[in-house]
């Protein structure tokens, strides 16, 4: 066995946790060892805590990439539930990783905001959360991903990531 980074991508409320958990349960089904890192638990968990400014931002996502990389080396499959809404964290911590799939969750930005569960996009609108990527800060899509998924309930990609990570 060995082990990955599975990196969830795609603007905030489009369904990474919700597919972070699946992947979890179905790999954990297959006998494969996984954990989740859900940027904002990770978020929550550092201290001091980051915060969204740009600078910040690179920092907190090379930190999330370089502790997946740990600890995929240590065979298990790591599921990524961030934004990274640049192309280079995602680039970085496949460059650190001993496997790498990435995940782009395509779902419209107007999709996103009527789901705001967190009311991320009521506070951008506002003023309050400049640095929304989607809102007021931007996102660039995966390049080339591995799976494209159509939001957090997408069976087929769900079962697309599983089977590059367990085999057939």
């Amino acid at each position: 066995m060995s082990g990955a980074v599975v990196w969830l991508t795609g603007l905030p409320s489009s369904g990474k946790s919700t597919l972070a958990r699946r992947l979890l349960l179905r790999l954990r089904a297959e006998g494969r060892p996984a954990a989740v890192l859900d940027g904002d638990e990770v978020r929550e968990a550092l201290v001091p805590r980051p915060a969204y400014a740009p600078a910040e931002r690179d920092a907190f996502y090379g930190t999330l990439g370089r502790l997946a990389a740990l600890l995929a080396r240590q065979d298990l499959t790591v599921i990524v539930a961030a934004t990274a809404n640049r192309r280079a964290y995602r680039d970085e911590a496949r460059a650190l990783a001993p496997r790498f799939v990435e995940v782009y969750l395509d779902v419209p930005a107007e999709v996103c905001r009527e789901r705001d569960a967190k009311g991320l996009y009521a506070r951008a609108a506002r003023g309050a959360a400049p640095d929304l990527p989607g809102a007021g800060a931007g996102y660039e899509p995966s390049a080339a991903p591995e799976v494209i998924a159509h939001g957090g309930e997408d069976a087929a990609a769900l079962e697309s990531i599983v089977r590059r990570i367990v085999g057939p």
